[in-house]
């Protein structure tokens, strides 16, 4: 005689699993902050500096896309850990984003809310030099700039010794339909050995700045330039990966006809890390 399968749960015994997990993950988040706590009683006497730590946060992001399956959206999941990395970070160390929202504000909200949930102060600017000012005077606060355009050359605030630096360039997990797409550098002051450099950032100043010298560039770096029409150059961004260099962009542009000025590192971020359209492997 055939046995009857077992009868499926019922609805009240699973939310008793769901509750119990949701308790687990709680008790786990106080976990976490206890360690923090410690953390901190360590870092008084052991560091010194920002508690930012872009090398490590983008190394969890990706770990995180490369195990995630299942029918919970990586959206989700992301904007989870986001917010649980950046409030412990602003427990440790109270920080302020500063946010340029000349090209879009609903979008360059949308990102630091994403990236640095409700608990973060958020103060907007109508300028990428007016949020990295802020920044520089600041003791340990974040601004966000567009990574793709600028209306003027903010990275020069950069160029001094002991002045911020371009940290990371968000989102960390890149894909189609992101919350947060809008692509930002995030500008602010971190510990040599907490930085990721993947990809490093220069201020080139160059003249003799043209369509031709930027078609000859494009297809070795990202650049964002600000024409100088008064003296016939520009003020570049340039970011440069490991299969290229500077002294190739520089080369490059004298190639093309243009003068280079200077050149001043700026910054690092990691390699932009994409999503295929198909999602993360299960």
């Amino acid at each position: 005689m055939t046995q009857r399968p077992p009868a499926p749960p019922s609805l009240q015994e699973l939310r008793k699993e769901i509750d119990a997990i949701d308790e687990g993950m709680h008790r786990l988040l106080m976990q976490r902050g206890d360690i923090i706590d410690r953390l901190i009683q360590v870092k008084q006497t052991q560091e010194v500096g920002s508690a930012f730590r872009p090398a490590r946060e983008a190394d969890m992001m990706r770990h995180l896309v490369q195990r995630h399956r299942g029918i919970l959206p990586l959206d989700t999941v992301e904007s989870i850990w986001r917010v649980i990395i950046s409030t412990f970070t602003y427990v440790q160390a109270p920080f302020s984003v500063h946010a340029d929202i000349s090209v879009s504000e609903p979008a360059m909200r949308d990102s630091a809310r994403f990236h640095f949930g409700f608990t973060v102060p958020y103060v907007a600017h109508f300028s990428a030099q007016a949020a990295v000012e802020a920044v520089a005077k600041s003791k340990g606060d974040l601004a966000l700039v567009s990574a793709t355009s600028s209306r003027t050359p903010w990275w020069l605030e950069l160029e001094a010794e002991g002045a911020p630096k371009i940290i990371a360039r968000l989102p960390f997990v890149e894909r189609a339909d992101h919350p947060a797409a809008l692509p930002v550098f995030a500008v602010s002051r971190v510990a040599d050995s907490a930085l990721v450099t993947e990809v490093e950032t220069f201020s080139v100043r160059v003249s003799g700045w043209n369509a031709e010298v930027a078609r000859a560039l494009s297809p070795l770096a990202e650049i964002v330039a600000v024409p100088d029409t008064a003296f016939d150059g520009a003020a570049l961004l340039v970011s440069v990966t490991s299969a290229t260099s500077i002294d190739k962009i520089r080369a490059a542009l004298i190639e093309a006809g243009a003068s280079v000025r200077s050149t001043a590192l700026v910054g690092s971020h990691a390699t932009r890390y994409t999503v295929p359209p198909t999602g993360p492997k299960s």
